[in-house]
């Protein structure tokens, strides 16, 4: 974990206990600013998200994980405010590829680069304590014929106007070209989507985990 809080350039005020993988609603990595400091900690995936219609049917509360459009109304106060903008720390992401009832696992990581960082909102939930979730954007070749949409991933470089920029640009990160398929390695496997198994090139990025 300490190799990630360097990459990062963060400080870790706690360990970190991660499942074996992120799903919505498990508890994953971001970094976020404090004071001018970054710090690295875990928080879990998903905002609760409770309709009016989900209310009237006396529904529990379900859990949106991805920011698909940041000009929706419904995210104008969190996409303002660089408080609840992070960093979402990632080593690999996974489609779900094939046919409906035997779907496998391929996997995407970034060439020559140990960690992704995933361009997201975290803020505390009453009740509930700190919850991220990660904006997407149309995909690549690459990522395509598993999904039509992909995380917003930053470069390095980028971290700092994601984190402190103004409103149009955060926007523009959403809609601007995905990194290009050429910088991508693309795993796919046998693994049943279900199966909870890694990517095969997985224990390197791990072991800094």
């Amino acid at each position: 974990m300490s190799e990630v809080a360097h990459y990062f350039g963060a400080e870790m005020p706690v360990p970190v206990d991660l499942p074996s993988e992120t799903t919505e609603g498990a508890c994953g990595l971001v970094v976020f600013e404090n004071k001018g400091r970054r710090v690295i900690r875990g928080v879990s995936w998903g905002f609760p998200r409770l309709t009016r219609e989900m209310r009237e049917r006396g529904e529990e509360p379900g859990i949106i994980g991805l920011v698909a459009d940041l000009t929706n109304p419904m995210w104008d106060q969190m996409a303002l405010d660089p408080r609840y903008r992070c960093l979402i720390v990632m080593s690999h992401f996974a489609n779900p590829d094939g046919v409906p009832g035997a779907r496998t696992r391929t996997w995407f990581s970034l060439n020559h680069m140990p960690l992704m960082a995933w361009a997201g909102f975290c803020r505390n939930i009453p009740d509930q304590g700190p919850r991220f979730a990660g904006v997407s954007m149309d995909a690549n070749a690459a990522v395509a014929p598993t999904n039509d949409r992909m995380p917003v991933l930053l470069d390095p470089h980028e971290y700092d106007r994601w984190l402190h920029s103004p409103i149009q640009d955060v926007i523009g990160f959403q809609f601007r070209a995905p990194f290009s398929a050429e910088r991508f390695k693309v795993e796919r496997t046998q693994d049943l989507w279900n199966s909870g198994k890694r990517p095969p090139s997985a224990d390197k990025q791990l072991a800094l985990l």
